[in-house]
């Protein structure tokens, strides 16, 4: 399917009914505002063979830019409609973009949506997409290109899986606080963001809410609501001891023993000469009497007010901003990546208003690929595993002959 720009289409002017007094007046017609409904900004699918490249602009920044061709992969449900932009060199910076008629999200909802496969059992490299604004020139777009928002998989080693979601805001970047984890194995999967105007926002994987919230809350792009007050002090009353000693336990009269007495069984001996031997005095042994150093009992503390915090007040440098959704002449969508691996595809590209809509399309151009893609993985395991059940030919020649009769037997069960 080529790109598809669709304007705005008026719903019209609707018409209430007259008054009672048949008057045909101006006055007395009812007349609701003008309601504009915007379904599509962009879409992409790239099942036109070459003609992508009408379409999307290849940068020029620098000459090394890896390559990209349109393509299928190793498994697919269908294989022309699941074509995509697949890039085909390893360790290679990308860069390019397809422009559309600009529009503004103010008021409206945006929802960005593409798929991503990872045919290359990926183990390093970006699939996420950029949006910028009309200013950008699309042949030198590079990795310094100011951009509005930065959406999509990340991936390097077995740190970073994550899905980025970046925001411009008043010519900052701003990176979401939460880790969304993305998904790494090599079939095709749904990638949404949803942004609205009430500042709440969703990103979605494969059509499921992967993590939602509001938009002060989870990126920092204004300083925080309360801080806390570092003049009020501690109060000199507040006791953080949560257990005391009890002041009513008393220690028992006959408690202090002495820890060790004269062993009571043994006498002075006989021929004991105090003169040549000293003074004797029997050996010491355990006081069986002895009960330790007394301590008084803990108890919790009847006036235990917890740790000390201090108070949270207003931030005088907070300001709420209403207008951290919005973004004005919205006009290209670019893949400006580095691939470690090669063969990441992209495809089922959508920039609309409209949640549902990008959920039923999602569904329509996706679903279906994922489902299939599932079931051929499953019949190759299949086959895989019953040529590979066969006893290993030794020697050289018989393990090449083993790789051709094994090609032969997945081409033709497959």
């Amino acid at each position: 399917m080529q790109l598809i720009y669709l304007g705005t289409f008026l719903i019209g002017l609707v018409f209430g009914e007259q008054t009672d007094n048949d008057d045909d007046s101006p006055s007395t017609m009812l007349e609701t505002p003008q309601h504009t409904i915007i379904k599509e900004y962009f879409r992409e699918e790239f099942d036109d063979e070459d003609e992508w490249e009408k379409r999307w602009v290849q940068s020029k920044h620098r000459s090394d830019y890896g390559k990209f061709r349109v393509a299928s992969g190793r498994f697919y449900g269908d294989r022309e409609k699941d074509k995509g932009l697949k890039a085909t060199e390893d360790t290679k910076y990308y860069a390019v973009s397809a422009r559309f008629p600009p529009f503004n999200n103010e008021g409206q909802t945006l929802v960005l949506q593409y798929t991503v496969k990872y045919d290359q059992h990926v183990d390093c490299g970006g699939a996420y997409v950029k949006l910028y604004s009309a200013d950008l020139v699309q042949e030198v777009m590079n990795e310094d290109s100011e951009y509005y928002i930065m959406f999509g998989p990340d991936i390097c080693g077995e740190d970073k899986k994550i899905v980025q979601v970046i925001f411009n805001y008043k010519d900052d970047y701003y990176l979401i606080k939460k880790n969304i984890t993305c998904e790494t194995d090599d079939f095709t999967h749904l990638y949404t963001l949803i942004l609205r105007p009430d500042l709440t926002y969703e990103v979605k994987v494969d059509n499921y809410v992967a993590e939602a919230g509001h938009l002060e809350d989870d990126w920092d792009f204004l300083p925080p609501r309360k801080i806390v007050d570092h003049e009020m002090a501690k109060p000199d009353y507040w006791d953080e001891r949560e257990l005391i000693e009890d002041p009513m336990d008393k220690k028992p009269d006959d408690w202090d023993q002495p820890e060790r007495i004269p062993d009571p069984n043994v006498t002075k001996p006989d021929d004991w000469d105090e003169e040549m031997d000293g003074e004797w005095a029997p050996p010491s042994v355990p006081n069986p009497e002895y009960r330790g150093i007394w301590k008084p009992r803990i108890i919790k503390n009847p006036n235990y007010n917890g740790i000390w915090v201090q108070p949270l007040v207003d931030n005088p440098e907070y300001t709420p901003d209403p207008n951290l959704y919005k973004y004005f002449n919205i006009s290209v969508i670019g893949l400006e990546i580095l691939q470690g691996k090669s063969g990441t595809i992209f495809d089922n590209f959508l920039i609309t208003n409209d949640e549902q809509y990008a959920e039923d399309a999602g569904n329509e151009m996706w679903g279906p690929t994922f489902e299939r893609e599932w079931k051929r993985r499953q019949g190759q395991d299949v086959v895989y595993k019953k040529i590979n059940e066969n006893e290993e030919p030794k020697g050289k020649e018989g393990k090449k002959e083993k790789r051709k009769k094994k090609d032969r037997n997945v081409k033709d069960e497959l």
